[in-house]
């Protein structure tokens, strides 16, 4: 097969952003395609699990995540009195591919910066995907933009443009196999002093059958992200009204508003879903354009990260003809696996330990864990890199069987 000349992206987000990176790196030229006029900065993900430091690292961007990021310092289990229930990794993780936590606006502007260092890439801003269309050739996108109509093609087309894919509405129809939950979440970003004041760690849990929430530290600067729960029928306006209430009710100190500084809110229903299929000729589907799911664990995003890697790994065999097209089928049946067998019932998990009283015996087994990763830390390490299993290493497939010839991984001795 020829080598890709072009790729066309839909979605400016971090994983449409990391794969466009992850390509031009090779030469080949990138367009991002999105409907919005600039990065998304509502609160969102923060926590970039050890499996996307990896493809960070690839990409040639974690110095600069370095620079900025905040190394975390455990994760813990609470009662909403605050007692401590179980925690895992109270020291800051040191290994090659520790976790990094940075809020996705700010992750969002380093990816910019390297994607738009590379010739041959563009971004384009209020350019919205209404249509798909392809041929033995090349996959087009056509798009609704500021002087009417357009069609952007490429040898592929990748639709990393969220939830609502404009991209794979073209290709299944509005369903998106699945289910919303019941339960609305509300992500916030708050300045409030969980650490100083109540002696908090970097990630606390709270385990509660209506006030459970999360609260995690997220910028070197103090910047929490506290995510709650509320009514799944409440609209935004009446959330963010209720949201001084909701803190006062559930933070330890019981909040008045003079005593935090909130930056952000955003609502959010949560959704358990899968496309049935992420390869359709040339088009391919990656992260929440192809599966969703709640954000408890931070699976969702790693889910992503984890597509993006592994399209790559297929992109850039078929570029250097170390792999056939049919690989994309490949790509698809196993990152639908995954899905089903690691992020969905996981993140189920992550979120029904918090709240779902049915899930009692397993929440006891899950802190027993905990301790057992306390008192032994080579064990304990071995199950914070377990999340490396969200991969699925392409290269194995190639001919040559996994020479090394991607320059992020070749600097840092890594096959």
């Amino acid at each position: 097969m020829p080598e890709i000349k072009r790729v066309v992206i839909s979605g400016c987000g971090p994983s449409g952003l990391l794969l466009g990176i992850l390509l031009a790196r090779h030469g080949i030229q990138v367009t991002v395609l999105d409907a919005d006029t600039k990065l998304n900065e509502n609160p969102r993900a923060a926590h970039y699990a050890p499996s996307a430091v990896f493809d960070f690292t690839r990409a040639g961007i974690i110095e600069d995540v370095w620079k900025v990021g905040l190394t975390p310092r455990g994760v813990c289990w609470r009662l909403i009195d605050g007692t401590f229930l179980a925690g895992m990794g109270r020291e800051p993780e040191q290994s090659e591919y520790a976790m990094v936590v940075l809020p996705l606006d700010r992750l969002g502007k380093i990816l910019v910066r390297h994607f738009e260092s590379y010739p041959g890439t563009k971004i384009l801003w209020s350019h919205k995907v209404v249509g798909v269309e392809q041929d033995e050739k090349e996959a087009r996108a056509i798009v609704e933009t500021p002087e009417g109509v357009k069609k952007f093609g490429g040898d592929y087309l990748v639709g990393a443009d969220g939830a609502s894919s404009g991209v794979r509405t073209a290709l299944f129809g509005k369903e998106y196999p699945g289910e919303t939950l019941p339960q609305q979440i509300v992500a916030t970003n708050v300045y409030y002093d969980f650490d100083k004041k109540f002696d908090w760690w970097d990630s606390n849990f709270i385990v509660h059958p209506t006030n459970w929430f999360m609260a995690a530290k997220i910028t070197n600067d103090g910047l929490w992200r506290v995510t709650y729960g509320d009514d799944a029928a409440l609209e935004r306006n009446e959330i963010v009204k209720r949201q001084p209430t909701r803190y006062e009710e559930i933070l330890p100190g019981h909040p008045k508003p003079d005593e935090y500084k909130l930056i952000g809110i955003s609502p959010y229903k949560l959704q358990q879903r899968c496309a049935p299929s992420f390869r359709v000729g040339r088009i391919v589907l990656v992260a929440d354009a192809a599966h969703l799911c709640n954000p408890f664990g931070g699976l969702g995003l790693t889910g992503g990260f984890a597509d993006v890697g592994s399209l790559y790994d297929c992109l850039l065999g078929i570029h250097l003809s170390e792999l056939d097209d049919s690989i994309l089928d490949k790509y698809s049946e196993i990152r639908i696996k995954i899905w089903r067998d690691m992020i969905d019932p996981m993140s189920r998990a992550n979120f029904h330990r918090l709240w779902d009283d049915k899930c009692i015996p397993e929440r006891e087994a899950f802190f027993k864990m905990c301790e057992k990763a306390a008192d032994d830390p080579v064990w304990g390490k071995s199950v914070v890199e377990a999340v490396h299993a969200v991969r699925h290493d392409f290269t194995q497939y190639w001919k040559s069987k996994g020479k090394v010839v991607d320059v992020g991984l070749a600097a840092n001795g890594s096959s």
